[in-house]
């Protein structure tokens, strides 16, 4: 393949991927209405340029990843009765992580299920062995509040349908919610939350609200808003922002009545938490409704005539909710407790703006933290070596080659199927001078970019030979779900 068709195809993926977060529609409606925006976004990537590097320090450079990479075991997720010893290979980590308070697990894409896998095993050790609570995912605030408050009660397999986006929906990823429901059984409960504001299916359907006639009027917004945030008809949506606005708050109003409150509480008798959250979900919803939408219309319309200000602009005004939803996770909600973050890579990053190559080159959620947030966090990203990925369409694709001196390529030297190196605690010397200069690697497994390792990450775990997920398509209510991030 010519450097051109990568770059192109990486393209056509990174506006797919972006534009199926906005979606409620299966993923065939969702595809076809990026078709005609998918040519113009090609060739307006930055070029990733790269100075060649001798053999000899690529090969000091695998020298010393084989000599400072740690070798996990497995990747499996530990099954309820195992051996205690099952996380011998991860105690590794118990000195790297006994002062952060949140812990960033990224992956390059979205479509790997090794990485369901890995990650699902690595929150069972951070929630058992060092006390992480909280799981908070690139998912509806709204959506995973509700399937928490009712995970007791639901199947693992509907708690996950109504809590993440449903590229994540599928087998390698279910012994998580297994293992959330059974938690929640325990006096240490794994509590599931999330910090996106994009609308999802299930939409909010009001059932938490005691008056019907305004939960019905909620479901019919909910309905409309999404539709309309996936077109294009600016003039008719500003036509009915103010009444769709309005039923915002009409239902926040009557949330917070003693009514209302009194219902909740004999609703959801073991979820004091939850009233704050929907709170915080609809005062969202506002915010989308007034800023957001407005947005997402002009971003479709503008990518048909060859334009993606407006795109790039929805991205980040999404990251900046996304980050103040997170913080207020930590510091209003559950603020005694430690949390693990489930994201893309490019959301986690500590400075995604500096990333040479990335179709999003932009200020994301991870580089919007403060510094002291940044120092109690810790930032592990994951990559693919070889295999194949899926795309938020379900669309199959070969991981690249991993070439020599990249990051793939250094962390392939360890000849380990799964490779762990932490950057944090590195000090500068002749073998590892790769992780304090550009290096090159795959996002996705296919699109080409050039990053600092140490300025972005923490830390880097490497699964070599992936494959796709093994997909659930169909929704809790039967009807197709889109594959959205």
């Amino acid at each position: 393949m010519t450097y051109f068709r990568k770059r192109k195809r990486g393209a056509v993926l990174a506006l797919i991927t972006a534009l199926l977060a906005s979606s409620l529609y299966p993923t065939g409606h969702a595809v076809a209405s990026t078709s005609s925006a998918m040519e113009t976004i090609q060739g307006q990537v930055t070029q990733v340029y790269s100075a060649k590097t001798s053999d000899e320090k690529i090969a000091e450079w695998n020298e010393w990843a084989k000599d400072h990479a740690y070798r996990l075991n497995s990747i499996q997720p530990v099954k309820t009765g195992q051996a205690s010893d099952s996380f011998s290979d991860l105690n590794m980590l118990k000195p790297i992580l006994h002062d952060k308070r949140i812990v960033f697990l990224g992956e390059s894409s979205h479509g790997v299920a090794e990485f369901n896998m890995a990650k699902t095993r690595l929150i069972q050790f951070l929630h058992q062995e060092m006390g992480y609570n909280v799981l908070a995912f690139e998912s509806g605030l709204s959506n995973t509040s509700l399937a928490n408050a009712t995970i007791r009660q639901q199947s693992p397999d509907h708690t996950m349908k109504n809590s993440i986006f449903g590229v994540w929906w599928s087998k390698e990823i279910m012994p998580l919610f297994d293992y959330l429901k059974a938690s929640a059984q325990s006096e240490q409960p794994l509590i599931l939350t999330g910090f996106d504001m994009q609308l999802q299916f299930p939409l909010l359907d009001g059932n938490w609200l005691k008056d019907k006639k305004l939960a019905k009027r909620l479901a019919q917004t909910e309905q409309k808003l999404s539709e309309f945030s996936v077109g294009t008809d600016l003039k008719a949506y500003r036509a009915e922002k103010t009444k769709i606005i309005q039923v915002y708050k009409d239902v926040l109003q009557s949330l917070k009545s003693e009514e209302n409150q009194t219902y909740l509480q004999k609703e959801y008798p073991n979820q004091p938490k939850l009233s704050m959250l929907l709170e915080r979900s609809l005062n969202d919803r506002v915010r989308v409704a007034k800023e957001y939408v407005d947005l997402s219309i002009r971003s479709m319309t503008e990518m048909n005539e060859g334009k993606y200000d407006s795109f790039l602009e929805a991205m980040e005004w999404r990251d900046q909710a996304m980050h103040d939803n997170l913080m207020w996770l930590a510091s209003e909600v559950y603020p005694n407790e430690k949390f693990i973050v489930w994201a893309h890579n490019d959301h986690i990053r500590k400075a995604q703006s500096e990333v040479m190559g990335s179709p999003y080159p932009i200020t994301l959620m991870g580089e919007k933290l403060s510094k002291e947030m940044k120092q109690y966090s810790y930032v592990l990203g994951l990559y693919a070596s070889s295999g194949q990925t899926a795309d938020n369409a379900g669309g199959l694709h070969a991981v690249e080659p991993a070439e020599p001196g990249s990051i793939e390529g250094i962390m392939s030297a360890t000849n380990a199927k799964y490779s762990f190196l932490d950057l944090r605690y590195q000090s500068r010397e002749t073998g590892n001078s790769w992780l304090f200069e550009p290096r090159f690697a795959y996002s996705w497994g296919m699109i080409p970019e050039s990053l600092v390792p140490r300025d972005q990450y923490d830390g880097i775990l490497m699964i070599d030979d992936v494959h796709p997920p093994q997909y659930i398509r169909s929704s809790s209510s039967g009807s197709e779900e889109q594959s959205k991030e």
